[in-house]
């Protein structure tokens, strides 16, 4: 009996199915909550994509090595069943290892406890151009990127499938990529109301309600995939969209502000619209660089502000201010007075809204969804607010100085 693809992949996945049979993309993040079928969509694709190309073999990875038999190497086992071909397929655990009869091809599994020991192996034939990481979330991009370096090699075609249940922090790296997503990723979000209901059961759907009225916030976060925040969030009125360009042209309250980088640490300039009557901020150009020289960074700031209007930056680098000056750039230094961080992000936090565009502006967007307060170790927060990965917003503050009131209405 011939067994229809439609039939063991929810219907959601049917645009991702086709990206990747079409090689839309290589990289694809799919996120999801429970019972999203996300995984069992992945495995599916390994094994049909494998019997289709007799070059690809496969690596499936978990971060710890012995979450790896009850989880993809199952799942993998569910869809060779589910696609009626296991006479095809040889199975062993020691070691580990899923066959290909006809050809030899092969799908290898790896703990990444230490990425640098990750090793491809030997193959009988092709190139790994299938791999897998489930639970993305629990591996850093460093992790990936060191062994996406070790199997992406031999072939011309890779597939590399992330799957993940969204952790709550906003600033984890599978919520940056899936809000502002790389060039050649495809992202995709699933939950369980996009499968057919007699494929997860009644009880399924019991449960989920059950916990949707009990806690509606942790229902978000496990059965709709959301990342709902730690509680630590600094910034809750983001918005993270494109800004078109009409937009832009008609802005006409453009504020800028430059915070000075050292040794490892990057100059950042902001330019934004503030609407006061609407109490909104439109944060749409930036210049994010370490080692940047001031000539340099003199020359982009005068490319952008053709009109030489006042900059407002960091008034601890006076030396710099100056030399930027002789440069040609109209740039003062921000104001000093007691508790003015808190000040400034108070003003930020107490906007109607904050957009960024998170194409123009990637490194603004990154640092404002993911500024979080410091957990104090009893589930609680430390009082005041970190002083790292705050580079936008120091720009930010100091540019809105002229913008904010009370009793002071100053900068550090």
């Amino acid at each position: 009996m011939q067994i229809r693809l439609t039939d063991i992949i929810a219907p959601s996945f049917y645009g991702v199915h086709h990206a990747v049979k079409n090689d839309r993309a290589t990289h694809f993040l799919l996120g999801g909550g429970r019972g999203s079928t996300k995984s069992s969509f992945v495995a599916v694709e390994i094994i049909v994509g494998m019997m289709r190309d007799q070059q690809a073999n496969a690596a499936a990875l978990r971060k710890v090595k012995d979450t790896i038999r009850e989880s993809v190497y199952e799942q993998l086992l569910w869809a060779i069943e589910k696609l009626g071909v296991a006479h095809l397929w040889d199975v062993s655990v020691s070691p580990m290892r899923i066959m290909y009869r006809p050809t030899g091809q092969t799908i290898i599994f790896r703990g990444a406890d230490n990425p640098r020991k990750v090793k491809s192996g030997k193959l009988r034939r092709g190139y790994v151009k299938y791999i897998w990481y489930e639970e993305a979330d629990e591996f850093s991009i460093e992790d990936i990127r060191t062994i996406n370096q070790t199997f992406m090699r031999g072939g011309d075609s890779f597939r590399v499938f992330y799957t993940y249940n969204p952790p709550k922090s906003r600033k984890a790296w599978v919520n940056e990529y899936k809000n502002n997503p790389p060039e050649g990723w495809f992202v995709h979000h699933s939950t369980y109301l996009d499968v057919p209901r007699e494929w997860l059961g009644e009880q399924f759907f019991i449960e989920a309600e059950t916990l949707r009225q009990r806690n509606e916030l942790a229902y978000r976060h496990e059965y709709l995939g959301e990342d709902v925040g730690t509680g630590g969030e600094v910034f809750r009125n983001l918005t993270l969209r494109r800004i078109s360009d009409e937009e832009i042209k008609a802005f006409d309250r453009i504020k800028r502000g430059l915070d000075f980088g050292f040794a490892s640490h990057p100059t950042h300039y902001a330019v934004m619209h503030f609407d006061r009557t609407r109490n909104r901020l439109f944060i749409f150009y930036e210049i994010h660089k370490v080692g940047m020289s001031n000539r340099a960074l003199a020359d982009a700031i005068k490319t952008e502000n053709k009109s030489n209007t006042r900059v407002t930056a960091d008034s601890a680098e006076p030396r710099t201010i100056n030399e930027l000056r002789n440069l040609g750039v109209n740039v003062v230094g921000a104001k000093k007075g007691p508790d003015s961080v808190e000040h400034g992000i108070k003003f930020l936090q107490d906007l109607n809204e904050i957009v960024i565009d998170p194409v123009r502006c990637p490194n603004t967007a990154r640092e404002f969804e993911g500024y979080e307060l410091e957990p104090d170790g009893n589930g609680g927060w430390k009082e005041g607010y970190p002083d790292r990965d705050n580079h936008s917003i120091d720009a930010v503050r100091y540019a809105l100085e002229s913008e904010i009131r009370g009793p002071a209405i100053s900068f550090k």
